[in-house]
């Protein structure tokens, strides 16, 4: 165990790289017109101890009938009278901005629609996903389903639950130009001033080329991006080129907060983020700040990894940096949702010294 601790001390205190979250251009924008979209659709799910809908409830017999038949077992709507093993579940399937391919999977939600009591137990029959009533199939939803919060038993998931049969593009055209549209907890003229900066010079100097500006501001969240005339044969990679910018040079710049997106796995810092002595407990990992050895647990374990503490932004020792912290899950394979689990936590205990924003909401 001694040899296990050291090794994790090791990891999270001599690490000299900067926390991989949040540091280019692709984690805070997104190209005007592209933007994330739903599919859903309606389906079964079987399998239910009794509580499932009524059989006496026609818009789950119809169905369920009709599935029947078409297994090769025909039934009668009045046959399904006494049936509670089934329910008439709502699905939804959210679409990330940059899109879907074919054979992509994605987590679902499924909600009851009917008087079904609980999904416990429940497996969803093969069930079809369109982004309107009448469009083609983009996906077909199934599998076993997941309660995430046992006191609400009417709404599930299903991780990969959905497998595109059809592309969704959201890409629009790129061949002049294009527009940014920068997060909007991050939004200002003087950030977008510093980001089209950044564009520019990381282009400059990769390429060596001198000219107008590619990076002009529109408004405080909008940037637009010149593609030039020798770079117009071949738009994307010049565009993935652009994309990548490190903007963590900008990011520093503005006030201290922790943005953070669930869907996607993203973790953007701005400014300088600190965290106050506290010990941080993750299944059977600790981590603590090597100070006031009277700093209470906001959970107990016995296994710890140590961050380093610095002088912060006011001199204050007692303080560590978060992009430390960061780092020190990266390299421990702390998956993100994991992460941001563990940032809500910090910063609930009134340790996080910055503003935090979970998709959206802080």
């Amino acid at each position: 165990m001694l040899r296990w601790i050291i090794t994790l001390i090791t990891c999270a205190t001599l690490s000299a790289t900067p926390a991989l979250a949040g540091k280019t251009l692709r984690d805070v924008s997104r190209v005007k017109g592209q933007g994330a979209s739903m599919i859903q659709g309606l389906g079964l799910v079987v399998g239910l101890n009794g509580t499932g809908d009524k059989g006496t409830e026609l818009a789950m017999a119809r169905p369920l009938a009709a599935a029947l038949t078409n297994m090769g077992n025909p039934v009668s709507i009045d046959e399904l009278v006494s049936s509670k093993s089934a329910a008439l579940v709502l699905i939804t399937c959210h679409i990330p901005r940059n899109g879907a391919k074919i054979d992509d999977e994605f987590e679902i939600t499924i909600s009851v629609i009917n008087s079904a009591q609980s999904l416990k137990g429940g497996i969803l029959l093969m069930s079809p996903l369109t982004p309107r009533p009448g469009s083609p199939v983009y996906a077909f939803a199934n599998g076993r389903l997941v309660i995430p919060e046992e006191d609400n038993p009417t709404v599930a998931t299903i991780g990969k639950g959905a497998q595109m049969v059809r592309d969704i593009n959201t890409m629009p055209s790129i061949a002049g130009s294009f527009d940014l549209i920068i997060d909007s907890p991050i939004s200002g003229w003087g950030a977008a001033s510093s980001i089209a900066s950044e564009i520019d010079q990381n282009y400059r100097l990769s390429s060596d080329r001198l000219g107008n500006p590619l990076a002009r501001v529109i408004d405080p969240r909008t940037i637009r991006v010149t593609v030039p005339e020798n770079e117009r044969s071949d738009p994307g990679s010049f565009f993935g080129h652009i994309m990548e910018t490190d903007i963590s040079g900008a990011l520093r710049k503005l006030p201290a907060q922790v943005i953070c997106d669930t869907r996607a796995g993203i973790i953007v810092m701005t400014g300088d983020v600190e965290v106050s002595p506290t010990i941080i407990t993750h299944k059977d990992l600790t981590i603590t700040t090597l100070v006031d050895p009277l700093a209470q647990p906001l959970q107990s374990d016995s296994d710890f990894a140590a961050l380093q503490t610095k002088n912060g932004i006011n001199n204050d020792s007692t303080t560590a940096k978060l992009q430390d912290l960061i780092a020190a899950f990266d390299q421990l394979d702390v998956p993100p949702i994991e992460q941001i689990q563990i940032l809500q936590l910090i910063h609930k205990a009134g340790k996080l010294h910055a503003r935090l924003i979970v998709d959206g909401v802080g």
